[in-house]
């Protein structure tokens, strides 16, 4: 008996390791506690927001018809029903108050993919020079019927003074290409872009290093190196027409951001952007701008816009990245060079690239949102994405 029991003793204590370990494992399951968006969870939490947690010069205004528009970024598809709040008061699961006063009235929907819920006052305005926290309840739950094990909050302040937040910049047809430019565009295979992409007033033999092949009407040509279709000034009708309407409307688009005035911030950074987290606004330089390759992040929501007027080139570093947090989009970001734009290789470019001159992409370089050229676009075995509607 002794030495059966012997025997069973290093089992015995082999399963009580094994359930200790299972119990303190059980013990983390909850996901994040009480805090700002970006708390580690496994159940349904907030990822982000915009306005981002203690930020502040926020705009009053999204569009002068209502108050800024304050979005939670969730880390799973969520209920509607659960956060839905439509009129306003039905429910009280996403809230807004000022910091030491009563609740914003306004209403909540959900997005498509029910992944991002907006909160949008009812108010034109919201109050200049004041502190805001915005809090999502234990009320909202997943698709699958989980709650969010902890309520989330998020303050930001606005700016001294009513503003209205940046409309984006209308590109008209010109937001139907990924690359467009006035006299060539070029590649050395292999690159991959995902878009249309076209020339005019220059002809279709501005256009290298794609092997085009012509379709049966002479309208367009297509790559195996393009995922869309190319355009050139030179192709059948409606071709020639409609790219000359689209270099128009890529000119009024450079125009109306090179227009647009009561910058945020002029000079940020003598030029010398890197390392920086920048939000939403309009900023303008007298010189050119460079990010080495600690890059820069543009942090915002899915509604917010950045607009960077820049009178000079625009460097973007060897191996640096343009790095979007918060839900920001690249549909949303405008950069409206008169110089030229140079992106280094292996650089990763986000945004909508409004240039007077050209673009040249390094080998290996990459780039979500829009190349629209002046003169040329020059392509080094690049990847090339249109932007996320």
């Amino acid at each position: 008996m002794n030495r059966f029991g012997n025997l069973f003793k290093p089992v015995m204590w082999f399963m009580a390791l094994l359930l200790a370990a299972f119990v303190a494992g059980c013990g983390n399951s909850g996901g994040g506690s009480d805090g700002t968006p970006g708390a580690p969870a496994t159940d349904p939490t907030v990822r982000s927001s915009s306005p981002s947690n203690s930020a502040t010069n926020v705009p009053t205004s999204h569009n002068a018809v209502t108050g800024t528009l304050v979005t939670a970024i969730f880390s799973q598809a969520m209920d509607p029903a659960t956060i839905n709040s439509s009129p306003a008061g039905t429910l009280l699961t996403f809230t807004l108050k000022e910091t030491t006063g009563s609740n914003v009235p306004g209403t909540v929907a959900m997005n498509a993919a029910n992944t991002v819920a907006t909160f949008t006052p009812t108010a034109s305005a919201l109050t200049p020079n004041t502190s805001y926290t915005a809090t999502v309840t234990t009320a909202a739950k997943n698709a699958a019927g989980t709650a969010m094990a902890n309520p989330v909050a998020w303050s930001f302040t606005t700016k001294a003074v009513a503003s209205i937040g940046l409309f984006p910049v209308n590109l008209g047809t010109a937001g139907n290409f990924v690359i467009l430019a006035k006299s060539g565009i070029s590649t050395v295979p292999n690159s991959a872009v995902t878009g249309d992409i076209g020339v005019s007033p220059i002809d279709h033999t501005a256009i290298t290093g794609f092997s085009e092949m012509m379709d049966a009407m002479n309208t367009f040509s297509t790559s195996t190196q393009v995922t869309g279709k190319i355009y050139a000034a030179d192709h059948m009708s409606p071709t020639p027409s409609n790219m000359t309407t689209a270099v128009s409307d890529m000119e009024t688009a450079y125009t109306d951001a090179a227009g647009r005035t009561l910058p945020d911030a002029t000079e940020l950074g003598a030029g010398n952007i890197s390392g920086m987290t920048i939000a939403p606004g309009l900023y303008k330089w007298g010189t050119g701008v460079m990010m080495d390759a600690t890059g820069v992040t543009l942090s915002g929501g899915p509604n917010d816009v950045w607009i960077f007027q820049i009178a000079q080139d625009l460097i973007v570093a060897n191996g640096a990245r343009v790095t979007l947090s918060g839900g920001a989009l690249a549909k949303n970001i405008f950069w409206q060079v008169f110089g030229i734009v140079d992106i280094g290789t292996t650089a990763h470019f986000e945004g909508i690239a409004l240039v007077q001159t050209a673009i040249t992409l390094k080998t290996g370089a990459t780039a979500n949102g829009r190349l629209l050229a002046q003169t040329a676009v020059t392509l080094d075995q690049n990847v090339v994405t249109q932007p996320a509607p």
